[in-house]
């Protein structure tokens, strides 16, 4: 993916790319929107199992949301070693940029949780400087 952001925990990649949605998004009201599209790879010996999510949205102020919940898109994904997972979602936003970051809890085949990284990604308009809050 290119313009992405990776991390990897346990052999668990997670690549995440931002885009600002502009059709979809009404500056003159306060409301910026993005969509993000996410790969996460298994690169380990076993298959695990997406149980919850955990989201920490900064919006261009420093005003943080965190978000939790089971699973992703409705689903709660066994991803085998070798395989990956894609979905897409999207934030919205007051302000014109922000930060999201967190991690995926997944169980392996023993049972045992596993805290995944998501990476910290920018949201950012197309036309400003590219770099993390």
């Amino acid at each position: 993916m290119s313009g992405s952001y990776s991390a990897t925990t346990d052999g668990i990649e997670v690549s995440v790319e931002p885009f600002y949605m502009d059709d979809e998004s009404s500056p003159e009201n306060g409301e910026f929107i993005w969509a993000y599209m996410v790969e996460i790879h298994n690169g380990g010996t076993g298959p695990v199992q997406l149980k919850t999510r955990h989201w920490q949205i900064t919006d261009g102020l420093g005003r943080m949301e965190e978000v939790r919940g089971e699973g992703v898109v409705g689903e709660q994904p066994v991803i085998e070693p070798g395989e990956t997972f894609e979905y897409s979602s999207h934030c919205r936003l007051t302000t014109d940029s922000g930060i999201m970051a967190g991690s995926y809890s997944m169980e392996d085949e023993a049972g045992a949780l596993i805290e995944v990284a998501i990476p910290a990604f920018s949201l950012d308009l197309p036309d400003a400087i590219h770099s993390l809050n």
